[in-house]
């Protein structure tokens, strides 16, 4: 008799998500329920107010008028912890290793493609490199020390430079150096990169660089390094 297939995993609930969003946007934002409060007590007094004021006053529309500032007061406070926790996250990742692939896997919208493996490595240092295509051309970004990251940068730029003949290869730095970008900052500055390319253009330069990827990726891999588990490493 055929075993039965496991049961597929069952997905947090809408209010078990809220429920863990908050407690980790708490963490970094203690007064965060002050202020979610505070939204809904101000919703509550517009409504109340607007209620009072529009004539004619009765106690059903200002009932009415109070729920509609509280339902007011819930999105203002529900859209304030969406943007704490989306600055929360980027404190959390900030300095861990592999926190840029994370940003270009999941932050930078249809028009940019990048996978959240590095594309070069130091696996002493954890120093690594990775690469997004968009319309704006190529994307290398380093992640780590500048001067350990020179040659495996200039290594991936070149590369790009050519197999993608005529398209622009923008090399980036994750850090706080003088020349570094934040790396809560870093989908913001490839989003505002110009368009040079059309989506012609991009599909067939990601294809050239996925086949060049391939071939290197078919290369053995030294005794001990494996790039796609370089974010479980303890931050730097």
């Amino acid at each position: 008799m055929a075993n039965r297939s496991s049961a597929p995993e069952k997905r947090p609930g809408f209010f078990s998500q809220i429920k863990s969003l908050f407690k980790f946007t708490r963490e970094i934002y203690p007064w965060l329920p002050w202020a979610q409060i505070a939204l809904l007590v101000v919703g509550v007094l517009l409504g109340l107010i607007v209620g009072y004021l529009i004539p004619p006053f009765q106690v059903w529309t200002l009932i009415l008028w109070g729920i509609s500032g509280l339902m007011l007061g819930v999105l203002g406070a529900m859209f304030l912890m969406t943007r704490l926790s989306t600055s929360a996250m980027y404190q959390k990742i900030d300095g861990m290793p592999g926190a840029t692939g994370h940003v270009i896997s999941t932050s930078l919208g249809r028009n940019w493609q990048g996978s959240e493996t590095p594309v070069g490595i130091n696996p002493k240092t954890q120093d690594a490199v990775y690469r997004t295509v968009g319309r704006g051309g190529v994307v290398v970004v380093g992640e780590g020390s500048r001067g350990r990251l020179t040659r495996l940068v200039n290594d991936e730029r070149s590369k790009a430079a050519r197999v993608a003949h005529g398209v622009p290869v923008t090399v980036i730095y994750v850090g706080h150096g003088d020349d570094d970008v934040a790396i809560a900052d870093l989908a913001k500055t490839i989003k505002k990169l110009p368009k040079v390319i059309d989506k012609a253009t991009m599909g067939a330069v990601i294809r050239r660089i996925e086949s060049v990827s391939q071939s290197i990726s078919s290369l053995p891999i030294p005794k001990g390094i494996d790039p796609t588990k370089v974010r479980a490493q303890r931050p730097r």
